[in-house]
């Protein structure tokens, strides 16, 4: 009878290896879902550039519309992507500065002529998205 007693006592609680066992279950879980949850937010804010640079292109027809030209701060062949450039964007197109939220993390900046116009948006870590005029989003470069 005593035997029994003992055994039953002895059962009320966790080892700790089984402890550890679900401690290590409940890491290798969070770190999935982490990189999982990472590469939704990578491709939100890729989408929302995406976004942003249609509007810009949709202005730049609105530009020509009005001027004869399109809105072509930087040079024939390339740019530079800055915050700087795309508050200036911003301004110029949409009469707002704050054209592409801080947190997005892209920048972007308009190259080509005043018939033609490339709209190029970087995000500083190897992500390039580019718009040329009458065309689609290229993306091949993130």
């Amino acid at each position: 009878m005593k035997l029994i007693e003992n055994k039953i006592r002895g059962s009320l609680g966790f080892s700790l290896v089984e402890l550890l066992v679900v401690v290590a279950i409940i890491g290798i879980l969070s770190a999935v879902g982490i990189v999982s949850y990472n590469g939704y937010i990578n491709s939100a804010k890729q989408n929302t550039t995406k976004s942003i640079m249609q509007q810009i292109a949709l202005a730049q027809t609105e530009e020509y519309s009005l001027t004869g030209s399109y809105y072509v701060p930087g040079g024939e062949t390339s740019c530079s992507a800055t915050t700087a450039s795309s508050e200036a964007i911003g301004e110029e197109l949409f009469d707002d500065e704050k054209l592409v939220p801080e947190d997005l993390k892209f920048n972007i900046c308009i190259y080509g002529s005043g018939v033609s116009y490339t709209i190029k948006a970087d995000n500083g870590g190897g992500c390039v998205l580019t718009l040329a005029r009458n065309k689609t989003i290229d993306e091949s470069e993130c």
